[in-house]
C-alpha cells in the first residue's frame, strides 16, 4: 500500500497533478491527497489551483463541478461508475418541467446535482452555504429547492420560507437509525451528537450541533472539553475528526438494520484505481461547453455568495 502511495505521488509530481478528496473517501485515498474537504472547499480549491491535471477523489458530480470553473484543465476521477443517488433523483428534463410550471421562482440547486441540472439553476449551494445563501435571496420571491427535501426541511425550519421542495433524499444520511442514536445518547449522556442536514427531521431534532462535515469536524476541533462525540453523518468523515483531535472518542451513529454508514460510490475509489487513472491519465470528465457555460454562472454566484 505504502508503495502505491509512493508511486501517486511521484507520478503527481511529474504530472503537476493535484489530488483532491471528499471527506468521505476511504482513509488512505485522503491520507494521500493533497487537499481533503468538503463540497464547497472542493470547488473553491478546484477554483484557484494551478496544476494542469485535477484528479477528483470523489462521485461523478464533483469532477464534472471541478471540470465546469476549470476547463483548460484535464480533471480525472479514478472510479467513473462513481454515481450519487441525490444527483440521480433530479433528472435536467424533469427539473425543467418543474421549472416551467413555477416560471416566477427562484431555482436552488444543491451541489449534488449533474451539470446539466445546474445549468437550469439560478444558484447552487452546498449544506455548508445553503442557509446562508437562501437568507440572501429575496423574501417576496419563491423558491424552488432540490432536490434534497431533508436539506431544504431544515433550511424551512431555520428560515422560516416556505420553499417548494423536490422529492429527493441521500440515500446514506436517509437511513440512519434513530433508536440507535437514541440508545447511544443513553450510553454517552456527555457526548454532542453532530449531525449532517441531509439528516432526516426525525434525527436532527435530537442534534446538538447541524451542519456540513466541514462544519462537524471544525467544531469537535474548537470544543476539546468534549471527550466523546456521537456523529450522524458517513463514516468517512472520523477519520479526519480522528487525526485532528486524537484523544477524543468519535462514536458513529448506526444506519437501520444496525452496521458502519458508509457510502458504496464514495468507497469506489482506491489507491489502485487512483494510481492508474494518474499513470494512464484516463476516465477523463467532459462538460458539453453550452452546458457548462450556463452551468458556471449559478456555481460562480454561490462562491461570490459564500
Amino acid at each position: 500500500m505504502n508503495n502505491i502511495a509512493e508511486q501517486i505521488r511521484q507520478l503527481c509530481k511529474e504530472k503537476n497533478a493535484i489530488i483532491m478528496a471528499h471527506y468521505y473517501q476511504r482513509p488512505e485515498i485522503q491520507d494521500v491527497a493533497d487537499f481533503v474537504g468538503d463540497s464547497l472547499a472542493l470547488a473553491q480549491q478546484a477554483s484557484k489551483t494551478d496544476a494542469d491535471i485535477i484528479v477528483m477523489c470523489g462521485v461523478h458530480f464533483m469532477a464534472e463541478t471541478a471540470k465546469i470553473l476549470c476547463p483548460d484543465k484535464k480533471v480525472l476521477i479514478p472510479a467513473p461508475e462513481a454515481g450519487c443517488s441525490l444527483a440521480d433523483s433530479c433528472k435536467a428534463e424533469d427539473l425543467a418541467a418543474w421549472k416551467a410550471m413555477h416560471p416566477d421562482h427562484i431555482v436552488v440547486s444543491y451541489v449534488n446535482t449533474s451539470a446539466a441540472v445546474k445549468a437550469l439553476t439560478d444558484v447552487v449551494v452546498t449544506s455548508s452555504n445553503a442557509l446562508k445563501i437562501v437568507k440572501q435571496l429575496p423574501e417576496d420571491k419563491p423558491i424552488l429547492f432540490g432536490p434534497d427535501q431533508n436539506l431544504g426541511g431544515y433550511i424551512n425550519r431555520m428560515t422560516g420560507r416556505k420553499m417548494d421542495l423536490w422529492n429527493g433524499g441521500c440515500h446514506v444520511h436517509a437511513r440512519f437509525s434513530e433508536d440507535a442514536l437514541l440508545a447511544l445518547k443513553a450510553e454517552y449522556p456527555n457526548a454532542p451528537v453532530l449531525a449532517h442536514p441531509e439528516c432526516k427531521a426525525s434525527i436532527l431534532q435530537h442534534a446538538d450541533v447541524i451542519g456540513s462535515t466541514q462544519a462537524l469536524l471544525n467544531y469537535a476541533k474548537a470544543h476539546p472539553e468534549h471527550k466523546s462525540f456521537l456523529v450522524v453523518t458517513e463514516s468517512g468523515i472520523l477519520h479526519e475528526m480522528q487525526k485532528a483531535c486524537p484523544d477524543v472518542e468519535f462514536i458513529p451513529v448506526p444506519a437501520e438494520g444496525g452496521g458502519c454508514n458508509e457510502c458504496e460510490y464514495m468507497r469506489m475509489c482506491t489507491l489502485q484505481n487512483l494510481r492508474n487513472c494518474l499513470l494512464n491519465e484516463n476516465n477523463e470528465v467532459t462538460v458539453n461547453e453550452e452546458i457548462a457555460k450556463d452551468a458556471i454562472r449559478p456555481i460562480q454566484r454561490m462562491l461570490e455568495m459564500s
